[in-house]
């Protein structure tokens, strides 16, 4: 990788997987080029690539290495597509959206492949759905640069004392200092900084506000209802598709949110049991955990 932060790096250590440090930019030349050297190196047949800077040049780069790439992607952004695999495991994923690839070019689209972290696959996914329910769980991604957060958390401070809440920033997140200041104003509200797990803090929600990104599959997994919010381009597409499909409530793009319609789709929720344990329902049906799986079974059998 070229580029990192701390926690990941050291979550990759324990998992026993090895770090090389890219020294040119991402998507360059000098990447490729370097990448083709550690492939080499490793005597690897596959290079996974997943990042919106690396454009088909670079792909090509590596094909013309000899080197098979898979690539994920998002939102079909590229005018073309030159990788012999690319893997998009949103539920808005098409082939439509990779119409300009190589002939022999494979797709692997939808919640099927869904790649899930291996704390999520050993927790229950048995859910209760009481009449009551009063613990949410807020979580914007790893820097959330436009301060979601603080909106999410002022809406929630609109509403009656007697919420729960676990407010989740990770380490790339510039304004937590003033998070914490206002999850302060209220007790049962509590700031989680850069959990090592997210798993348990779904299984303690009953209601979930998130950026619609990859976090909204693991919701979906463990069935915990969710409210979400688009943060970025590639994520209004996964919005749309998760509410049209019923596993979740879209609040739509985050800068035209109030506080008021956060507040009210959260107290909707809160309080129709029906609607939470559908939407859970929909959302294990949706994900059933082998996406890893398969993608891994796909380059075995692909060698």
């Amino acid at each position: 990788m070229a580029e990192s932060i701390p926690p990941l790096e050291e979550r990759l250590a324990r998992e026993g997987v090895t770090v090389t440090r890219i020294a040119s930019a991402p998507g360059s030349a000098g990447d490729a080029e370097q990448t083709v050297v550690e492939a080499r190196r490793l005597a690897a047949t596959w290079v996974v690539a997943d990042g919106y800077r690396f454009e088909p040049n670079y792909i090509r780069k590596l094909k013309a290495a000899g080197l098979r790439v898979l690539f994920l992607d998002d939102d079909g952004r590229f005018d073309f597509y030159p990788a012999d695999v690319v893997l998009n495991q949103n539920i808005s994923a098409s082939s439509a959206m990779y119409a300009k690839r190589e002939p022999l070019t494979r797709l692997l689209l939808g919640s099927e492949y869904v790649l899930l972290r291996p704390e999520f696959l050993a927790e229950p996914r048995a859910r209760a759905h009481p009449a009551t329910v009063r613990k949410v769980l807020v979580t914007m991604g790893g820097s959330d640069s436009e301060n979601v957060t603080r909106k999410v958390l002022l809406a929630l401070l609109r509403l009656e004392a007697g919420i729960e809440a676990r407010i989740v920033t990770g380490s790339g997140n510039p304004w937590q200092e003033e998070l914490q200041i206002l999850a302060d104003q209220r007790a049962g509200f509590q700031l989680e900084r850069s959990p090592a797990n997210m798993a348990p803090l779904m299984r303690w929600a009953d209601i979930a506000i998130s950026g619609a990104g990859g976090t909204c599959w693991e919701l979906a997994f463990l069935g915990l209802p969710a409210i979400i919010i688009a943060l970025s381009r590639d994520q209004q597409a996964i919005a749309r598709g998760l509410a049209e499909n019923e596993v979740a409530v879209s609040l739509g793009w985050h800068a035209n949110l109030s506080q008021e319609g956060i507040s009210e789709a959260l107290l909707s929720l809160l309080s129709d049991p029906g609607r939470r344990c559908s939407m859970s329902e929909r959302g294990l049906s949706l994900i059933d955990g082998r996406g890893a799986e398969r993608v891994v079974a796909f380059l075995q059998n692909s060698l």
